[in-house]
């Protein structure tokens, strides 16, 4: 929604784009920041209508300005934005499950750091993680902050352990194939998760987001994170 309402916005409510829009510009790979994916769409729109880049006044920072603005909220000590009721993906206890069958987790985000935290701590209730953010490190899909988590996740007793990433973007399989380029004496596992908008889609559009994740590196797509189990994760890396 946010993406939306900053594409209408920069192109004087000619054109806001749809879920459809935003999957496809998304299925490039590069997009993965949500600042940059509306300023390309507001590119592109004005070059469908004739403009060059550089004639179209676009200053970077008020689209930011204005993108926060619908996530976060106008108030800035005091969060009424979309983020605030975005629907969880998964419980806490699903990280539990996780810790007592002796799997290492943590975060790679292309979210800042203050909204990741939003999230992980103050809607899950995680407590101490380990989490890259997007002024920790490159975006995806390089892979830096992949390495990062995985550095301080490791210890020299265990390395180089198996590694599953889980995403829901072109971007997130693209970062798990050039991590298997880089790092080939490491045992790679690419998650596709389908978001909730695709979960609720017709059949045929589920179907080609699945493959798009696949065509990225998925080596499985699933419909929801939590079906990602200790069982399954072991039958993955086994």
């Amino acid at each position: 929604r946010a993406i939306a309402d900053t594409v209408e916005h920069f192109t004087g409510g000619a054109y806001r784009p749809t879920l459809i829009d935003i999957d496809h510009l998304k299925s490039e790979g590069i997009w993965n920041n949500d600042w940059e994916a509306s300023q390309e769409l507001v590119y592109r729109y004005w070059e469908d209508q004739g403009q060059t880049r550089t004639e179209v006044s676009l200053n970077y920072q008020d689209l930011i300005d204005f993108f926060q603005s619908r996530y976060r909220g106008l108030d800035p000590n005091q969060w009424t934005g979309y983020i605030t009721s975005e629907p969880l993906l998964c419980t806490p206890n699903y990280f539990k499950n996780l810790t007592k069958n002796q799997i290492l987790w943590g975060f790679f985000s292309g979210a800042m750091r203050d909204e990741a935290l939003y999230v992980l701590q103050g809607k899950l209730n995680l407590g101490s993680l380990v989490l890259r953010a997007m002024e920790d490190v490159p975006g995806k899909p390089d892979p830096t902050g992949l390495f990062e988590v995985i550095a301080e996740l490791e210890t020299e007793e265990n390395q180089p352990i198996p590694v599953l990433y889980v995403g829901d973007t072109v971007a997130d399989l693209y970062t798990v194939t050039k991590a298997q380029q880089l790092q080939s004496d490491r045992l790679w596992v690419g998650v596709g998760v389908l978001p909730p908008h695709i979960q609720q889609a017709d059949l045929e559009r589920r179907q080609a987001y699945q493959q798009n994740l696949k065509n990225a590196g998925a080596t499985i797509v699933l419909n929801q994170l939590e079906e990602l189990t200790p069982q399954k994760i072991k039958e993955l890396i086994s």
